[in-house]
């Protein structure tokens, strides 16, 4: 049950999506998600694809004339603009308009997580409940038996009464997908718990589930990085691809039984956060292990 407790609490906001002096502004920007998404993907440049030579030197791109992007610039910038606030005042202060038409130049480069929490904090802003989400899916993989990691939105739709997830990072033809990634089927995204305890009670392969992000990982290892991302998403608190719970990057992910026991639990009330809100909170509230992170500056 979607309780106005849970609600409010996914209006409220993180230091990663609360947007400060840029809340009025995006107040202000569509509110037809559709119309809102496709603003929002015309801002960014995946770095995956200023990676790929081939997309690299096409001048006609679904970015736009990618020769036009300087070989200098970084290809992530993630690790600058971790937050939506920095997101928007980058994008401002490259060019204040805006819109569909933004120069390829004027572009920024960051992935999936930023997308999702981008447009979490503008919904936010919206007063629309709203949550970044972290997991797998085979659809951003084009051989299609292999899911990569991958971050989406999950907004609360007052018409409709209920959660729905969105995708604002994805360029697709329409006919390339059978659904729509402005209300994606939950069975084609394969959240964080679901991978983790899939591989523990083997019903995904290793090679199923990988995590991209350097390390690249796969498997349980790359489930367990799915596993808390999405916990601490589900908490308000979207952390960096850096960041792991110190314990289990200390131990090198080789965790006693009991540690994954404990994992299983946790996974298990993910499987349906809102039922287990109450839990969940109380986790988040109480074992610290699972907060205290390592990564970056924090090793």
């Amino acid at each position: 049950m979607i309780t106005k407790k849970i609600l409010e609490f996914y209006r409220k906001t993180s230091p990663f999506t609360d947007l400060g002096l840029y809340s009025d502004f995006a107040k202000n920007l569509p509110n037809d998600i559709e119309e809102l998404c496709l603003l929002q993907r015309n801002q960014i440049i995946h770095p995956f694809d200023l990676s790929n030579e081939v997309m690299r030197n096409d001048s006609n791109s679904p970015y736009g004339d990618m020769t036009k992007v300087s070989k200098a610039t970084l290809r992530y910038e993630n690790d600058i603009f971790p937050t939506a606030q920095s997101i928007f005042a980058e994008l401002l202060r490259r060019d204040k308009n805006y819109s569909i038409n933004r120069k390829i130049e004027n572009k920024l480069h960051v992935c999936c997580r930023e997308q999702a929490i981008l447009l979490a904090s503008i919904l936010k802003a919206k007063n629309i409940p709203a949550r970044a989400r972290s997991g797998f899916a085979k659809y951003v993989n084009t051989s299609g038996t292999q899911a990569g990691d991958h971050w989406i939105t999950e907004y609360y739709s007052a018409t409709n009464k209920k959660w729905t997830l969105v995708d604002a990072d994805m360029y697709f033809d329409k006919d390339v997908l059978d659904f729509d990634l402005l209300d994606i089927p939950y069975e084609k995204f394969i959240f964080g718990a679901e991978a983790y305890l899939g591989i523990r009670e083997n019903k995904f392969k290793k090679e199923e589930i990988y995590y991209s992000s350097s390390p690249l990982t796969f498997g349980l290892n790359a489930s367990i990085r799915g596993l808390f991302f999405d916990f601490h998403s589900l908490m308000n608190d979207e952390i960096i691809f850096l960041h792991l719970p110190k314990y289990i990057v200390d131990k090198n992910f080789e965790l006693s039984e009991e540690e994954f026991i404990e994992l299983d639990n946790l996974a298990k009330l993910m499987l349906d956060p809102d039922k287990n809100f109450d839990t969940l909170l109380s986790i988040w509230e109480n074992n610290e292990k699972f907060r205290i992170m390592s990564g970056g500056l924090n090793d």
